[in-house]
């Protein structure tokens, strides 16, 4: 298991500022942080308004390569025998990912519309959640994994979901694929949206796929892979 990257974006009156910010965030998701494992990038240096109203606040990126938890979530016999189900199964899983992450979080499940949807409910999710929803992603992935194998033909698809975040994600996601279909529109050039997750990349050529001016495609490799949004060529 291979080290791991994680960054935090703050603010602040001046980019000292929103440094000290950055630490204080990182250093409280990852105990023991070394201050001088730490790396910033200086996104921008903020800028005082006429005659000193207002003000543009400093932003940073601050960053951290970290090793890896040893965390293992086996469907253990024990789990099984308790509750067998899957909604059981779920549930353990997602339990003893919250334990080894250290978040005070709680799951509810609840099937909807014949899917079983995991939520995690708490406070403070991000460490959960992930860049670009790339750990709630890689747990969604893992439940419907081990479901498939432990349940066969006869489970429901699981939605791993924290706090309503997938539907704020969606929201955002739809928003950027119309502003980009929009600009592809009136400009004809092809517009680049941000590195997404492939479930991501799945809901913005799910907007578009019936747009009649644009069609979309997805370019770069993991975990940058990126959604194009460009005219759509002619049938002839």
């Amino acid at each position: 298991m291979s080290d791991h990257q994680i960054s935090v974006e703050a603010t602040g009156e001046t980019v000292g500022e929103a440094k000290w910010s950055a630490v204080r965030e990182l250093q409280r998701r990852v105990p023991g942080l070394d201050r001088e494992a730490i790396t910033f990038q200086v996104v921008t240096e903020g800028e005082r308004g006429l005659l000193g109203v207002g003000y543009t606040p400093a932003s940073v990126i601050a960053s951290a390569v970290v090793p890896p938890r040893e965390v293992t979530v086996p469907v253990s016999r024990e789990a099984q025998d308790d509750d067998p189900s899957q909604a059981g199964i779920v549930r353990g899983l997602l339990e003893r990912t919250v334990s080894a992450s250290g978040a005070d979080a709680a799951v509810s499940i609840a099937e909807v519309d014949g899917e079983l949807v995991a939520t995690l409910v708490g406070d403070d999710l991000g460490v959960l959640i992930g860049r670009h929803g790339q750990t709630i992603d890689a747990l969604q992935y893992l439940a419907n994994a081990i479901c498939h194998r432990t349940q066969g033909d006869d489970r429901m698809r699981v939605v791993v979901d924290a706090s309503g975040y997938r539907a704020r994600r969606a929201a955002t996601l739809e928003s950027a694929a119309r502003t980009a279909a929009e600009q592809v529109v009136a400009t004809g050039h092809r517009v680049e949206l941000e590195p997404m997750t492939a479930v991501e990349r799945r809901i913005v050529h799910e907007l578009l796929k019936d747009d009649p001016e644009v069609e979309t495609s997805s370019e770069g490799a993991d975990p940058n892979r990126f959604v194009v949004v460009l005219p759509r060529r002619s049938a002839d």
